[in-house]
């Protein structure tokens, strides 16, 4: 089957976008050892739903600050999670040959943290993890937000590419770098540019530092199982897909988000004019886009999960939906306070972007 929607176009919510001053809370860092010893890195703030957030290949999660922040007057409490080998996580032994046990050390930190229920968005690299985790953890998984995901058939036919013709690598890396120095608007809003670069600074110095680490993530992405099996079971197991991809992503085509969206009759959501990283060029269109769905298909998937865990009434209160998405002395809930010290205050503007939504069938 096709679309069973027409495109909706965003923006089209005034209120979240309005043009006034906002303060936004900092994230938290913090490195946590598990229970093995091994060493995460956590950035944290905020009270509500947990989100679960998983960045991209050679970043990490503090670099979506400026996006994630804004997204916790949306009644979320933000996780950003380094993956292995990134930020300030330890890399996987040997032994970690495959995508799934980076999934399940991302799992292994929720357990830890004492993360009960969770909505899960993933970048890139992430987008691939999270869908991992999202099918082994079903019941736990309140909806996936996939953004410029490395899933969906297109992607794996390119991996399988990739094996036999390893130098098409090289053009992929290509297209990805010219992509990230695209991401600072050095030219059309230097403020913006600066607050970008302060984030990418340490990232950067970190590559420069341990060049080696990101070996090993590029190698298990070209020798880890199609993706097309985790987005059966989370279609099968009924979990709410939304897919969010830039019409201008050159290294992961758009067509592999239709892919993604197809297969798991998920929600669709193209961001005209967007490159890989949209999501770290604007900090404002990822907010806008979750107000807008907010209101729809990924609201309805939050208040459907709550409900089924026991909360009742239209309006939940914050202790009531933490009462069924943390356990009861959860490490979490110490990470973060629930209004931060060091506020970041400035302008909320509209998003850089235009977008357009329809949902997908198979």
């Amino acid at each position: 089957m096709t679309e069973v929607t027409e495109p909706i176009q965003g923006p089209v919510l005034d209120e979240p976008l309005a043009a006034d001053e906002v303060t936004a809370p900092r994230l938290a860092r913090h490195r946590i050892e598990l229970t093995d010893g091994h060493q995460v890195g956590v950035a944290v703030a905020g009270r509500g739903v947990p989100l679960v957030v998983v960045h991209g290949f050679s970043a990490e999660g503090f670099l979506y600050a400026q996006s994630l922040s804004r997204l916790v007057h949306m009644g979320f409490r933000v996780i950003a999670i380094d993956t292995a080998g990134h930020g300030a996580t330890q890399g996987l032994p040997l032994s970690g040959q495959n995508l799934n046990d980076y999934a399940e050390l991302l799992g292994r930190a929720l357990d830890e943290l004492g993360i009960e229920r969770y909505v899960l968005a993933g970048h890139s690299m992430g987008g691939q993890l999270i869908t991992r985790l999202g099918a082994r953890r079903p019941d736990a998984t309140m909806a996936v937000v996939l953004i410029d995901a490395i899933v969906g058939d297109t992607w794996d036919h390119m991996v399988q590419l990739f094996r036999v013709v390893p130098p098409l690598l090289n053009v992929v890396g290509g297209l990805l770098l010219v992509d990230s120095l695209s991401v600072a608007p050095t030219f059309s809003d230097p403020r913006q540019a600066t607050k970008l670069l302060r984030l990418v600074a340490p990232t950067l110095l970190g590559h420069m530092v341990q060049p080696w680490r990101l070996i090993g993530p590029m190698a298990t992405i070209l020798r880890s199982r199609a993706s097309r099996y985790a987005l059966d079971a989370l279609h099968d197991h009924g979990v709410p897909v939304f897919v969010l991809h830039g019409s201008w992503d050159l290294p992961v085509p758009l067509r592999t988000a239709r892919d993604t969206a197809r297969r798991t009759e998920g929600v669709l959501v193209t961001i005209d004019g967007a490159g890989h990283s949209w999501i770290l060029r604007d900090p404002e269109t990822l907010p806008a886009v979750v107000a807008q769905l907010l209101d729809g298909e990924l609201g309805d998937a939050i208040g459907a999960a709550l409900s089924a865990a026991g909360v009742g009434g239209d309006e939940p209160t914050l202790d009531d939906v933490e009462t069924v998405c943390y356990a009861r002395d959860a490490a979490i809930r110490s990470l973060a306070p629930a209004v931060s010290p060091e506020p970041v205050v400035g302008q909320h503007r509209r998003p850089r972007y235009r977008w357009r939504t329809e949902t997908l069938r198979r």
